[in-house]
């Protein structure tokens, strides 16, 4: 959700018997970007917290399921958004340097820029996540700290051949899967409770796969020493969710694999070709990503972006967006997507907007409508609906930005 995720304008040229014609904007990109925005408002309508108002439908247990983070091994949609984010920002990368190139923009300059948006996302991440602190709460697990992390790195990476591109992913993976294996696994006698661990959890591994559970790992230990560098109200000890610091290394190869996905989107190859080699490549990192699970070699945990977890979630994230190329590129069918674009085209604006306004407008409705809404709606299903108040809001605001041609950009 950065500018290299939605703002260079993203084109290719068509099929080799058009290219003389002008080149059209791949709008599937746009649209994806959106439904990935839209599932993060999404969490304004709390649907997790009312399907427990219905604890024996199956319905409301997959909506809850699918609405939230897994609390440690597997992947929800809920936890997708993240990767969708990191891949969609490489996807962009192969269009901007493009764009950049076009309007005669040299190297220097073009480094120059992505290394003050790799410090502006990281700065802008840590100022959002410390509106609830006394203090600056330095913190880099969170989406655009991550990004920022890698962001110079994939830049570079966009100016290699697609060979080095795959080489790097797979050391990425390699590396970052033996770093785990080789820290020392908890023993019998590590104090889970001391890291907000029960002693008993159900979802603690034994025998190899424990070099993964949960604030007893490398992640972990790296942040217990790295987190307590900076000015904090109490020292680090756990983060509670088990997210780190470390995935932003993992993180990068989502976005390599958003990278390798822009160069061929942006390939001469006919659409047919481009649709095929996404559903192809979606299933083999689907597969591959299952398994390693399968073998007790590495768990699919998206809070620590193990190596299995980045192959798995790429592989969705790619079949995902083959089926808006499908839909909207491919078959051209544009106008049930306009929502969405208009989310996507304004990805970081929506973002801030999320972060710091959604209690503003949740305030305004309940005084505004409240009188109406309390006595026509159930206390159980009110969260729906002053959800879904807050996202049409947000989005009328950005359609007014986007009738008026304004873009927020890093």
């Amino acid at each position: 959700m950065v500018e290299t995720a939605l703002a260079e304008n993203p084109v290719v040229t068509r099929d080799p018997a058009e290219k003389s014609s002008a080149a059209t904007r791949l709008v599937s990109l746009d649209a994806f970007r959106g439904t990935v925005m839209f599932l993060m408002l999404n969490e304004a309508t709390r649907l997790p917290e009312v399907a427990r108002s219905f604890p024996h439908s199956t319905i409301w247990a997959a909506i809850a399921f699918s609405t939230d983070h897994v609390p440690w091994q597997g992947c929800s949609l809920h936890d997708l958004i993240q990767p969708a984010f990191s891949f969609l920002v490489g996807a962009a990368m192969p269009f901007s340097i493009a764009s950049r190139q076009a309007k005669g923009q040299t190297f220097r300059q073009m480094i120059g820029h992505a290394i003050w948006r790799a410090v502006l996302l990281m700065a802008l991440g840590i100022f959002l996540r410390s509106q609830w602190s006394n203090q600056t709460y330095f913190t880099f697990e969170d989406t655009l700290t991550q990004i920022g992390m890698g962001y110079v790195f994939l830049f570079l990476l966009g100016f290699t051949r697609v060979r080095t591109q795959v080489i790097v992913a797979a050391l990425i993976l390699i590396l970052f899967w033996t770093a785990f294996v080789l820290y020392p696994a908890p023993g019998p006698g590590f104090d889970y409770a001391h890291v907000g661990v029960p002693a008993n959890w159900e979802h603690n591994y034994t025998g190899f796969l424990s070099h993964f559970n949960k604030n007893s790992n490398l992640s972990w230990a790296f942040d217990v020493w790295f987190l307590n560098r900076f000015p904090r109200e109490t020292p680090f000890v756990f983060n509670e969710g088990g997210w780190s610091t470390l995935s932003f290394i993992p993180t990068l190869a989502t976005m390599i694999l958003g990278l390798l996905t822009g160069e061929w989107l942006k390939s001469g190859k006919s659409k047919d070709e481009k649709l095929r080699g996404l559903v192809i490549g979606g299933v083999a990192l689907l597969l591959a990503g299952l398994l390693f699970q399968w073998l007790g070699l590495c768990p699919i945990v998206k809070r620590i972006w193990t190596s299995s977890y980045t192959l798995y979630s790429g592989g969705w994230v790619v079949l995902m967006l083959a089926g808006f190329y499908a839909l909207i590129d491919y078959k051209g069918w544009r106008r049930w997507a306009f929502p969405l674009i208009v989310i996507g085209m304004n990805s970081i604006a929506i973002y801030v907007m999320s972060w710091t306004m959604e209690p503003f407008f949740y305030k305004s409705l309940q005084i505004h409508l409240g009188w109406l809404i309390s006595p026509a709606v159930s206390p159980t299903f009110q969260p729906i609906v002053y959800g879904l108040g807050i996202m049409s809001s947000f989005w009328l605001i950005l359609f007014w930005m986007y009738r008026r041609k304004i873009f927020l950009r890093i």
